[in-house]
């Protein structure tokens, strides 16, 4: 029991705010109660976090004040649906948060996608829904990038089946897209000794020249002049199948194509069109196609998938783009910061 010193208007501690708001005689005070739930953040990861990245979201969510709800290894949405229903906050990785999810999440206020992807989140349904969605730009940036160049080098080593291949040194790289992880292919990509090119509708020219990258300015004179695309376009209504035959037939004669972006941009019957008539081309992707099994029966050799996205599969990216979604979910919380919403 708490006692109140009769001249107090309110005290309050983490979890309850107790009002006076009435005097009936000279000593005598009516006591109201009100109990102010604490807030939740439910982590919701088919494919969890490293437990160093939980311990650190758990550290930052409850110096908050916050209580920190886990639901890791899920089977099934329903166990989504169930967990939301009570919660303030959600931080997913590539889980689905659509108009069900938001439907069923009567108390959300935010949700924050630990990476730098979205479009697992229905942005149209959360602003209807009055919930902020946020990103974590930059924070698996650098694991995408090593992970880019690691599938550039066993693309020209043919696989590593055996037969000789060739070198990236002097070859000349485009980046579809020059963001975070465009920037640091760039950056690693100069130590392997290539000519680097850019193509971003939204990137100044300035920019990519002041970092040592040739800007160009279009995708097609992009796909045109360059040995290696690494793609990290995302996926939207104007992009979703745009990289098709038409494209990718302007690439020169034992051109690599490195999707670590999205699985929905590449039209895969045309991808499959393409790569039977050109026997020259490579194609390497940490995003698996629907045809998977189809494409390693007919390319062998010039065709690998990673089993699952593993682009952010490292430790380090499992703690930055986690503890950084944290950070986002209590400074929003507390202090309204929106500086990362993507449903404005």
């Amino acid at each position: 029991m708490h006692i109140l010193r009769k001249n107090c208007t309110f005290a309050a501690n983490m979890e309850h705010v107790y009002h006076i708001p009435e005097q009936k005689e000279k000593e005598t005070f009516v006591y109201y109660t009100t109990l102010v739930k604490k807030m939740k953040v439910l982590v919701a990861t088919e494919k969890p976090f490293a437990k160093v990245a939980v311990d650190g979201i758990k550290q930052v969510v409850e110096q908050a004040g916050y209580e920190l709800v886990l639901l890791e290894k899920y089977h099934g949405k329903q166990e989504l649906l169930d967990a939301v229903a009570d919660v303030d906050a959600i931080i997913i990785r590539s889980d689905i948060v659509d108009a069900e999810v938001l439907d069923a999440a009567k108390n959300l206020k935010i949700v924050v996608r630990a990476g730098a992807g979205y479009d697992n989140i229905d942005l149209a349904a959360a602003t209807a829904h009055n919930v902020v969605a946020m990103n974590t730009p930059g924070q698996n940036s650098n694991a995408v990038a090593e992970l880019a160049l690691g599938l550039m080098v066993m693309a020209v080593r043919n696989m590593y089946n055996g037969t000789s291949g060739t070198e990236l040194m002097g070859k000349k790289l485009g980046i579809h897209a020059y963001g975070n992880v465009g920037r640091n292919v760039a950056r690693i990509a100069k130590g392997f000794g290539m000519q680097i090119c850019a193509y971003d509708a939204y990137c100044p020219d300035e920019v990519m020249l002041n970092e040592g990258v040739i800007p160009v300015h279009s995708a097609e004179e992009l796909y045109a002049t360059c040995d290696v695309i690494s793609l990290h376009i995302p996926a939207t209504p104007e992009t979703k199948g745009s990289i098709n035959k038409a494209l990718l037939s302007q690439m020169p004669v034992g051109a690599v194509l490195v999707n670590t972006a999205r699985k929905e941009v590449i039209n895969e019957e045309e991808l499959i069109q393409f790569m039977q008539e050109r026997k020259d081309f490579r194609y390497v992707t940490d995003i698996m196609p629907a045809a998977d099994q189809k494409m390693q029966e007919l390319f062998e050799g010039r065709y690998f998938s990673t089993p699952k996205k593993m682009g952010a599969q490292t430790a380090e990216a499992n703690i930055n783009a986690g503890i950084a979604a944290a950070k986002q979910i209590v400074d929003f919380l507390v202090n309204g910061n929106t500086r990362f919403q993507v449903n404005k």
